[in-house]
């Protein structure tokens, strides 16, 4: 007698493979954290930090000065027009006249005018978006970054799959990440080994131009007492 065939309102299962334990973790780890892919010839280098667009201090800074402009501007053809400056021109002009250089208001006026200065050729000479980490090109017309919030999520993930480690947190800098795990089992010395080769393994597969150093610190867990 012959097996049923599968027909309308029935299915068949499809064969399942089976795994070891051992194999499955290693396949499942390899696909989440795998290396990063390898550089194209003329794609690898030192990257530099992506710079910002500085929108909002260009966009207030533009609209200061149209409007400055537009108030001279039309005083200037008032004036050309023989009608009488604006009072607020006028008493400007006899201000700055009257008053001698080392005035209190003069020098709070040149300093304030110099400190906002400062501020723009600042914004200007440096990239900002210091939380975007540069990541290594894999291709040359494509450039890659990584938040400094995503990669302290994935080092915070790695870390807590450590054994022993309860909790774990994870502070991201352009130069440095400081981990900080507390352990409720297990040789403080055992946790902090793994943890040290598990988050440089993690670091390496990010795939940053600059990889940050390393810093990991455990503590034990303080239970309170009932």
């Amino acid at each position: 007698m012959s097996e049923p065939q599968g027909s309308e309102g029935t299915t068949q299962r499809l064969p399942v493979l089976e795994k070891a334990p051992d194999q499955r973790d290693q396949s499942a780890s390899a696909a989440a954290y795998g290396p990063p892919p390898a550089p194209e010839d003329g794609a690898g280098g030192g990257e530099r930090r992506f710079w910002s667009a500085r929108r909002v201090p260009a966009g207030i800074v533009a609209l200061l000065l149209l409007l400055v402009a537009g108030i001279f501007l039309y005083d200037i053809a008032a004036v050309r027009a023989d009608r009488p400056a604006m009072h607020w021109r006028r008493e400007l002009a006899r201000q700055l006249a009257e008053r001698p250089l080392d005035d209190i208001w003069v020098l709070v006026g040149a300093g304030v005018a110099a400190a906002l200065g400062l501020w723009l050729i600042v914004l200007a000479t440096t990239p900002g978006l210091r939380s975007v980490l540069p990541m290594n090109r894999a291709h040359p017309d494509v450039r890659a970054g990584l938040h400094r919030d995503a990669a302290a999520r994935v080092l915070r993930d790695r870390a807590m799959e450590v054994a022993g480690v309860q909790s774990a947190r994870v502070r991201m800098r352009r130069r440095k990440a400081d981990v900080r795990a507390v352990s409720h089992f297990r040789e403080l010395d055992d946790v902090r080994a793994d943890l040290d080769v598990t988050l440089t393994e993690a670091i390496t597969a990010l795939g940053l131009a600059r990889p940050p150093a390393l810093s990991v610190h455990v503590a034990r867990t303080t239970r309170k007492k009932g």
